[in-house]
């Protein structure tokens, strides 16, 4: 007899700015606290996220975002999305239908609250940031950037974390859909970037590092 418990679970795909990139919306929440984890690998998963590993054995995923209620996934050029989308979709739905937990814990190193502290590093990074310590306006910075930035770059499937503010530079990471999207650095340059120095005169620039 087949007692386990059912997790009824819709799903919808929604296309992203990037076209390597589609976001997988569903009816509940699949990671918990706030927070946000991204795999490039699939050594990164270990036990971590059930869900995580079994989205790496289709060969076309190249990188798995999981934040709030969405997976956006990156896919290699070997398919267009009009002859997986179905498939990927459809396993999303039953695969949390049958399970309660996409991700289990969050890994050192992987993820992030959604209050993101600058001292804190997501993965190996160009820059060592430490070395820039904390400046007067971050919080301000986070404040702009959690107000008028993360909602629109959520809704595509992405996310921004502010990494540091050092001699007018203010430096971002972004992640999910945004990871590698044609259009993010003209979003970086001709939104986010006017933004800032239109608020915070000591701001001169934003760099973004890609996850």
């Amino acid at each position: 007899m087949d007692t386990m418990k059912r997790v009824p679970t819709e799903i919808y795909a929604e296309q992203t700015p990037n076209p390597a990139s589609m976001k997988f919306v569903a009816d509940r929440l699949l990671i918990t606290g706030g927070q946000q984890v991204e795999y490039t690998d699939p050594k990164q998963v270990g036990d971590s996220s059930p869900l995580a590993k079994e989205l790496f054995y289709f060969p076309f995923v190249k990188s798995i975002f999981i934040s709030a209620n969405f997976v956006t996934l990156i896919k290699d050029e070997s398919l267009g999305w009009d002859l997986i989308v179905y498939q990927v979709r459809e396993f999303l739905r039953d695969w949390l239908s049958q399970n309660e937990v996409a991700v289990a814990y969050v890994p050192e190193g992987l993820g992030n609250e959604l209050t993101f502290e600058p001292e804190q590093v997501l993965r190996k990074s160009k820059i060592d940031y430490s070395a820039f310590g904390p400046s007067e306006i971050d919080d301000a910075i986070r404040v702009l950037l959690d107000e008028f930035v993360r909602p629109a770059v959520e809704q595509d499937g992405g996310a921004i974390d502010f990494k540091a503010f050092h001699e007018g530079t203010v430096y971002v990471q972004l992640k999910g859909s945004c990871s590698g999207c044609p259009s993010s650095m003209m979003t970086l340059k001709g939104g986010i970037e006017q933004l800032l120095k239109a608020k915070l005169p000591e701001v001169k620039e934003v760099v973004a590092e890609e996850a």
